[in-house]
């Protein structure tokens, strides 16, 4: 099934240039190749799920709190979920893949609600597997060589890492991406996500407030440096870029 028919099927529910509005930012936005957790939706349809979690609750101390897990995961990742289920009863977005979902509704102002919380959904997905216990450390030889041929040095990456994330202004992401054969750092703000821009995400640093306030109050830069030394997973990175 293409993607203009996942469209189609909800044409009595939108205008008819609602629909082709939307029909056009799936055919001309890039969809991820990064994988997330589980299937965003199950095969077998039915409403988008909270995927279980790479790693025990309490496997990131004490870098994360499983205190600031359990907010964390267990309420703000949950609620973008519960959100996005609301959202899109009634609507051709119900039966979508979520990278479809996020796709096209970056640029489509009547569906910000849904691109909002089904870009968060994915962004968290995404940033689960950005950490890993005992993570940090030497990146695989074959990431390390293109961090050193973009960057200079794998500690030059993970300063412009840091200071993406550290210079996010309020809310927002620091990505590793890549865009064509280099590597980059990008920040985004809010929901947003680099795929819409034609960057393919390697890993990411929420830098929304709920992902170190508990445990680092106003030290945004103590959990940027710890997260980057101690749990960052470079294999998923790698893994992205394939």
């Amino acid at each position: 099934m293409n993607r203009r028919h996942f469209l189609t099927m909800g044409m009595g529910l939108l205008s008819s240039s609602a629909l082709l509005k939307t029909a056009q930012a799936l055919e001309s936005t890039p969809v991820p190749t990064a994988p997330t957790i589980v299937p965003a939706k199950p095969s077998n349809g039915g409403a988008y799920t909270l995927p279980s979690l790479p790693y025990a609750e309490n496997a990131l101390n004490p870098v994360i709190s499983s205190e600031t897990m359990s907010y964390h995961y267990g309420k703000h990742h949950q609620a973008y979920v519960n959100k996005l289920n609301e959202l899109v009863v009634g609507t051709p977005f119900a039966d979508m893949p979520l990278d479809m979902v996020v796709a096209a509704t970056a640029k489509d102002s009547q569906h910000k609600a849904i691109f909002n919380n089904a870009a968060q959904t994915w962004n968290h997905n995404f940033y689960w597997q950005s950490l890993k216990p005992n993570g940090g450390g030497e990146p695989p030889a074959a990431l390390k060589a293109k961090l050193e041929s973009s960057f200079g040095s794998v500690e030059a990456a993970k300063k412009a890492l840091a200071d993406a994330a550290m210079t996010q202004f309020g809310s927002g992401w620091a990505w590793l991406v890549a865009d064509g054969d280099k590597l980059k750092v990008v920040q985004t703000s809010n929901a947003d996500v680099p795929f819409t821009n034609g960057l393919k995400p390697l890993l990411t640093i929420d830098v929304w407030e709920h992902a170190y306030y508990i445990d680092y109050r106003n030290k945004r830069a103590d959990y940027v440096n710890a997260l980057l030394d101690k749990l960052i997973n470079w294999e998923f990175a790698l893994k992205n870029l394939g």
